[in-house]
């Protein structure tokens, strides 16, 4: 390109770029430092209460303050913030030079970038953190003496890890952050060591975001050599004064967005690196609630955020971003219509909502993503957490066929009715924080002028029409109806079972209830940002979340913009309106209607087929599987569209096999012939030669004239081979 997208964009809406040579260096901040050493101040605590063997809710406590502390501190932050960004310097850390020139030092420090992005997530981040630690304090209690502090330690050092990501000044430290999160998930995942699924999992997980972290490490490195610096405002101040084009513009420029977006599809979980995210429902459902619902798997988003005027300089790959988040929300989605485990089906709703934040980002309104993550946050971690208080007083029992009435049953009637609010949300049932969330990706798809951009928007819509759907699947069969349960495979003495029959399924007590109600509470509330009037541009809509967005990297996406933008870029336009509409209005007020009317068209769906009709959703699998032009259907959702089994003929089969032919070869070729078949020649030969040290004197005077005349025949063959060459 010859002119930057990011330069086409502001000049577009006649605004100045973010400022990032006013980005100062606040020394005066430096207790924000604290937000980070809590959670390792929490991790030592637990450790001690570990080597103690301390059987009481100590190790709960501590990180419950801990985290409760960070949060307090996170807000105190945003109160003290001041715009565009400020650098809180903390320790020294890499500091290298060989020379002069731009590629002859380099300098990652451990220091803190606030922003308004950075702000947003460590707010949701910490504060969910601390609720979601304080119900694990009573959902863990059966660990109490075993593994509970060991669980609370994996808390913490996850809380530190994501700090780390999000409030980092440079890549290198959002790197350590990014492996963190990682080795944290695999901790907690695998809690359950004992368990082979759970152990599976882990390693799942482990494996495959390696894939998304070798994309993050090349990325990092290129943006090194390509930009000289890896400090995200000396990194803003080189692509805004265009300084880097005379002596770096090359490949790295297309390249270095594809290995972000790499990296941010295997944290995040998106296609083909989604498959680690259901499997991790083997570990506790806090943990479920705490990193794949409202944090760890939003990294992905703020990684594209954080670097996304990378992102303009290659128009395609923002291409690319949007198509494949709406490709996997339907996917996900289409998956989750099929599954009985409610916690699964709320992990692949997690994998569907976060497709639509990478369409969000791929159409150009950061606003609609980091809304959605905002809103996400919250409604998702209360449905995990509705799901995981089920499995705790069911002894295990999350499939949705063995439950049924919990709404009507004494002490679950707060699960029941905070479970409905979040599954409002997440249908997008109107004036809920999810329906405004959505609708703003939802509308700008049409708005944005993209390749298949309005093919995608209309993707989005099925895709809203079938999350309503399978959310209230779950619900009127779990919560509505008549009460029937059975319990589950993990039935303890604490429920007072000697067997099925007379089994006593336990409410929970006041620590999940209370934090059931206040996360709802906050789902709730999540939608009020969308009403508040912009501070920072009165001319834009999208209220406190846009405010954030706005004077942050992610400035470029926000509401209202797109319509403006691409008429001035050949690299976006792709032959769309001047100004498009849906229905003959503004798809920004069409989208109420249409979205609204698709989520409710799925909650009745839901409602005939789960909670009046319940027979009939059994009758019409029976009638799709009794037709063989379509039974493929069911069965292949219900089997997740058999990607695991391709993905084990395809990679992990072939990778067995040949890690046996290596084992195999290194085994019988290279230990068994090279390597001892090399020693065992001297032993061989010393073992032939054996019975003429036997002692006696004659055997010396033979062992002496062999020696003479095998010395005597090497001679001969010399002198022989030397007159043979002269005669030559």
């Amino acid at each position: 390109m010859t002119v930057s997208m990011l330069n086409i964009l502001q000049s577009a809406v006649g605004v100045p770029a973010v400022p990032m040579d006013q980005v100062v260096v606040a020394t005066d901040l430096r207790w924000a430092g604290i937000i980070l050493l809590l959670p390792l101040l929490s991790l030592l605590l637990c450790g001690l209460c570990a080597a103690m063997r301390v059987k009481s809710k100590l190790p709960a406590w501590c990180t419950v303050a801990c985290l409760a502390g960070s949060f307090v501190l996170s807000v105190l932050l945003y109160v003290n913030y001041n715009p565009p960004g400020e650098v809180i310097p903390l320790l020294s850390w890499m500091n290298l030079s060989w020379g002069d020139g731009a590629l002859n030092s380099f300098s990652a420090n451990f220091a803190l970038y606030i922003d308004s992005l950075s702000l947003l997530w460590i707010m949701f981040v910490t504060g969910l953190g601390t609720l979601i630690a304080y119900y694990a304090s009573e959902y863990m209690e059966p660990d109490l003496g075993k593994g509970y502090a060991r669980f609370f330690a994996g808390v913490s050092v996850f809380l530190f890890a994501m700090l780390a990501l999000v409030l980092s000044d440079n890549l290198v430290m959002l790197y350590l952050g990014w492996e963190g999160v990682g080795f944290a998930s695999y901790w907690l995942i695998g809690y359950y060591y004992t368990r082979p699924a759970a152990v599976a999992a882990a390693k799942k997980a482990f494996i495959v975001n390696r894939i998304g972290d070798l994309g993050l490490a090349l990325a990092v490195y290129l943006i090194w050599t390509t930009f000289g610096t890896v400090q995200y405002d000396e990194l803003m101040t080189v692509l805004e004064s265009h300084s880097w084009r005379a002596e770096f513009e090359g490949w790295t420029i297309s390249a270095i967005p594809f290995l972000l977006m790499l990296a941010a599809f295997g944290k995040s979980a998106q296609l083909p690196l989604y498959v680690w995210l259901p499997d991790a429902m083997e570990g506790p459902t806090p943990v479920s609630a705490l990193i794949h619902a409202a944090t760890m798997v939003t990294a992905g988003i703020y990684l594209v955020a954080r670097t996304y005027p990378l992102f303009l300089l290659e128009p395609v790959s923002l291409h690319v971003v949007a198509w494949v988040g709406g490709l996997t929300a339907l996917l996900a989605a289409t998956i989750g219509m099929a599954q009985y485990d409610i916690k699964r089906i709320m992990a692949y709703s997690t994998v569907s909502q976060l497709g639509y934040m990478f369409l969000g980002l791929g159409v150009l309104t950061t606003y609609g993503a980091a809304y959605h993550v905002f809103t996400h946050a919250f409604f998702k971690a209360v449905l995990f957490l509705t799901c995981g208080a089920i499995m705790h007083g069911f002894a295990g029992q999350l499939d949705l066929r063995k439950l049924s009435g919990l709404r009507h049953m004494k002490g679950w009637r707060i699960t029941s009715w905070t479970m409905l609010i979040g599954c409002l949300c997440l249908a997008g049932f109107p004036l809920t924080s999810g329906y405004f969330s959505k609708d703003a990706i939802l509308a700008e798809a049409f708005v944005t002028q993209g390749p298949g951009f309005e093919i995608l928007g209309w993707i989005a819509i099925l895709t809203a029409g079938l999350t309503a759907y399978y959310t209230f699947r779950v619900w009127f069969r779990v919560c509505a109806g008549p009460v029937s349960y059975e319990p589950g495979d993990e039935l303890h003495d604490d429920h007072g079972d000697h067997g099925h029959g007379d089994f006593h399924p336990h409410a929970p007590r006041f620590a999940i209830n209370s934090v059931l109600v206040v996360i709802a509470v906050g789902a709730l509330v999540a939608a009020t940002p969308y009403f508040m009037s912009n501070k920072a541009d009165a001319n834009i809509a999208g209220g406190w979340v846009a405010d954030m967005v706005h004077d942050s990297t992610a400035r470029a996406g926000l509401p209202g913009l797109a319509e403006s933008q691409h008429p001035h870029s050949e690299e976006v336009s792709h032959g769309a309106h001047e100004h498009p509409t849906l229905f003959g209005m503004d798809p920004h007020k069409a989208m109420y209607f249409v979205s609204g009317a698709v989520g409710l068209i799925g909650i009745l769906l839901a409602a005939y087929l789960h909670l009046w009709k319940r027979k009939s959703a059994d009758a019409l699998r029976g009638w799709l599987l009794a037709r063989g032009w379509i039974a493929w259907l069911p069965r292949a959702m219900e089997r997740k569209w058999y990607v695991d089994e391709l993905y084990h003929a395809l990679v992990r089969a072939p990778l067995w096999i040949l890690g046996h032919i290596c084992y195999a070869f290194d085994r019988f070729i290279i230990d068994a012939v090279i390597v001892d078949g090399t020693a065992r020649v001297p032993r061989l030969i010393a073992r032939w030669l054996q019975p003429l040290q036997s002692g006696a004197v004659q055997s010396h005077a033979v062992v002496m004239i062999g020696g003479v005349g095998i010395i005597v025949l090497l001679l001969a063959l010399c002198l022989r081979f030397e007159w043979l060459g002269v005669v030559l």
